[in-house]
């Protein structure tokens, strides 16, 4: 059985022979994918096509070596492509020098939080983040992405291009504006990719690019205005260094913070689909470490951030891909591209680049999670709605940072307002039950049993005391108290002597106290309370509901 959390160096030395060349097409498959995304990646944020190809060498190389999940393709992704152009463009003009220069900043910045989470031991920093957050925006990154790329597939610049909703008014008001060629080669390039994604051993965005080339090359469409890419350098990923000024790390530490968790969140969540399937370990601090580590590599050689992305990993499990040798694979033909064939890209149209980024992103927008939750739980429908919403309207930062803080209070919320029962014999079963399930329950006229279903915390020991105050003032004939602490799993220190202070006073008026079914970490707290000095040793330790309530009878008043 393979050890657990395996780095990619380790899984590589224990693969066979089959299993190296099965990666070997499995990376040329992706790395076929990963050129023109990679090229489409960097225009989205704002950064030269060849940037994308940069980002696409030397940080898989990285991650292939440190990350540990076997298929994971790193590269280039578009959520944390926007979330740089977001958190950029506000500082410098997009592709201009001082521009790039703090996208490295930011990569390095990204690099060096991911690192510290991991060495650190954080990995579970993203349960922060409820899958209702992350699925809302997801959904609405996926929308400003592509309408972020109508330009490129119109011929025009938006005048209002930081909303889609007046991204989509402005559209319908300058019809005539549309650079019709250049539409009609993203609405081919659009259908071009759906009607490959039916045939997945080719390469839809591969077929696109090339039909994008031929076309605009043949026909001389550049010179009818139809926007390409160019020149693109050649040779390998230069050397880079990022532009470092304390006032530029402050400006970008909350677009650094976030980047860092979602392209983490995002990559661990496929890496562990992925895993599970293949019945291997993942270490999640060990991925925030390969993860870190690739995006300073991407820093130092002229790339921006980084991370694992869906589709890409898709491809790479399913087309054979059984160690991390594949990315190492998929790096090294894109560095081959970068050697001999960028001139081939002179021609391609950035229509096309467009066409790529809408479809790749348009499968986030999850629509069918937004009915499950409703169906489930609508709360955490609420969570989704509005992250989906305030992320659409304030922006990536701020609706991501609003839905987590929503879905905290509402954890808050929750956790203070707990579910408090009152429990009644069930003879047929021998159990105690809610008599709201049950009606069918036996409740003791003298003995007031209740349960509370959540930690018990200073946020929410008043609501017990107050719901347990109601039953005691509507039934006068109430002598002793059963507390089934069996929901109970973690109990606080003022939590622990506002409770103690409360059945003092109980007792003071005359209630018998015990406490059934209280698992050991919590006994342990009440007995440093002191909770016998209230109610005795014996009346802390009961295993069930009716040892409790025998030995309030045996003392009598009940």
């Amino acid at each position: 059985m393979m050890a657990k959390g395996l780095t990619g160096f380790e899984a590589m030395r224990q693969a066979n022979r089959q299993d190296l060349k099965q990666d070997v097409v499995a990376g040329l498959i992706v790395a076929i994918m990963l050129v023109p995304q990679g090229m489409a990646y960097a225009m989205l944020a704002g950064m030269p096509p060849v940037t994308g190809l940069y980002a696409a060498t030397i940080p898989l190389l990285i991650y292939a070596l440190l990350g540990t999940s076997r298929q994971l393709a790193v590269g280039p992704v578009a959520i944390v492509s926007l979330l740089v152009f977001s958190g950029v463009s506000e500082l410098a003009e997009p592709g201009s020098a001082e521009y790039v220069g703090l996208v490295l900043l930011l990569a390095l910045m990204v690099g060096v939080i991911q690192l510290v989470l991991g060495f650190l031991r954080l990995g579970a920093v993203t349960r922060l983040m409820s899958h209702a957050v992350i699925s809302g925006f997801t959904s609405a990154a996926a929308v400003i992405i592509a309408f972020s790329q109508l330009k490129h597939l119109l011929g025009y610049e938006f005048v209002h291009d930081a909303s889609p909703v007046l991204m989509a008014g402005e559209a319908v008001t300058r019809l005539d504006d549309i650079h019709v060629l250049t539409l009609l080669l993203g609405v081919a390039g659009v259908v071009l990719l759906l009607l490959f994604k039916r045939i997945p051993k080719i390469p839809g965005p591969l077929v696109a690019v090339v039909f994008g080339i031929l076309t605009v090359a043949s026909l001389q469409l550049a010179d009818s205005g139809v926007d390409i890419v160019g020149d693109v350098p050649a040779g390998l990923p230069p050397i880079s260094f990022p532009t470092l000024t304390m006032s530029a790390v402050v400006s970008l530490l909350p677009t650094a913070v976030v980047i860092a968790i979602i392209g983490y969140a995002e990559s661990y969540a496929m890496a562990k689909i992925i895993a599970a399937r293949e019945k291997y370990a993942l270490d999640a601090n060990r991925e925030l470490i390969g993860l870190g580590s690739a995006n300073l590599a991407t820093t130092f050689f002229s790339g921006f951030p980084v991370t694992g992305g869906f589709s890409r990993s898709a491809v790479n499990y399913e087309s054979g891909a059984k160690t991390p040798f594949a990315g190492i694979v998929s790096a090294l033909f894109v560095l081959l591209a970068l050697l001999f064939f960028t001139s081939w890209f002179y021609y391609l149209p950035q229509a096309i680049l467009g066409a790529i980024i809408i479809v790749a992103v348009v499968k986030l927008i999850d629509v069918k999670e937004a009915v499950h939750l409703w169906r489930i739980r609508r709360s955490d429908a609420v969570t989704l709605m509005l992250t989906f919403v305030t992320t659409l309207v304030l922006g990536i930062e701020l609706g991501l940072v609003t839905g987590i803080i929503f879905s905290l209070l509402l954890f808050v919320w929750r956790n203070a307002f707990p579910d408090i029962v009152e429990l009644g014999y069930r003879a047929e079963e021998g159990v105690y039950r809610n008599p709201e399930r049950y009606p069918d329950v036996d409740i003791d006229p003298e003995v007031l049993v209740c349960r509370m279903d959540a930690p018990l915390y200073f946020t929410n020991v008043p609501e017990l005391e107050e719901q347990l105050q109601k039953r005691l003032d509507a039934r006068r004939e109430i002598r002793g108290i059963v507390l089934d602490f069996s929901g109970i799993n973690d109990m606080d220190a003022v939590a622990a002597d506002e409770l103690k202070a409360w059945m003092k006073e109980r007792v003071e008026q005359g209630y018998q106290i015990a406490i059934a079914r209280a698992k050991g970490p919590v006994r342990d707290v009440m007995k440093r309370a002191s909770f016998s000095d209230v109610i005795g040793d014996e009346a802390i330790a009961h295993v069930t509901v009716d040892s409790a309530k025998a030995e309030l009878k045996a003392k009598g008043g009940v």
